[in-house]
């Protein structure tokens, strides 16, 4: 088994290198939600083509990036941040990690350019499974789950490197995982 971390929300998820699914392909997805009733979080590093002025018309010139949360809810947006002090209401899921808050606060953030990319990151969509679902994938070798890591990577734009740095940052017994080629037939 790859994974010997339980779930849990404020953890990480890294995709199994040879991951198909273009949904979740060298994914890293930040895990808000994780109980008997099911789990949810965002998928970090897959940027969606649009731009947040481009999805919300009172905010036309944000130029901050959405990020592809998941394939479920696509018609809904989420963020999360790292300034309690800014964005009132938050639920801390990691240390000094905040998913949600007060949405009118953060729209006149943005508009007044008080918020940066390194704090608050945008999600169309989330990952969402079923009671037991993840846990079953989990055990498949399909999952890797991560409880320690620099919160500051989940603020990152540089998303085509994300996958790599988590899974050399898990150490040596998974290091290996990071160079294995996205193709297994390439090799």
């Amino acid at each position: 088994m790859l994974s010997l971390i339980p779930p849990d929300a404020g953890r990480l998820l890294i995709s199994e290198p040879f991951m198909m699914d273009p949904n979740f392909k060298r994914s890293v997805i930040l895990l808000t939600e994780y109980s008997d009733v099911g789990a949810m979080g965002f998928v970090l590093n897959h940027q969606s083509e649009y731009l947040l002025g481009d999805l919300l018309p009172e905010l036309p010139y944000s130029e901050m990036p959405v990020y592809i949360g998941g394939p479920v809810g696509n018609d809904t947006l989420h963020f999360i941040h790292n300034c309690p002090e800014k964005i009132e209401d938050g639920i801390e899921i990691a240390d000094g990690v905040f998913w949600g808050g007060d949405f009118e606060t953060v729209k006149s953030l943005v508009s007044n350019y008080i918020l940066t990319e390194n704090e608050i990151k945008f999600f169309a969509g989330y990952s969402g499974w079923t009671p037991g679902q993840l846990d079953i994938e989990i055990g498949e070798d399909t999952w890797i789950v991560a409880n320690k890591f620099n919160p500051e990577i989940l603020f990152t734009n540089d998303e085509q490197n994300l996958w790599r740095e988590v899974v050399i940052g898990l150490g040596q017994r998974y290091a290996h995982i990071a160079n294995f080629p996205e193709n297994p037939e390439l090799n």
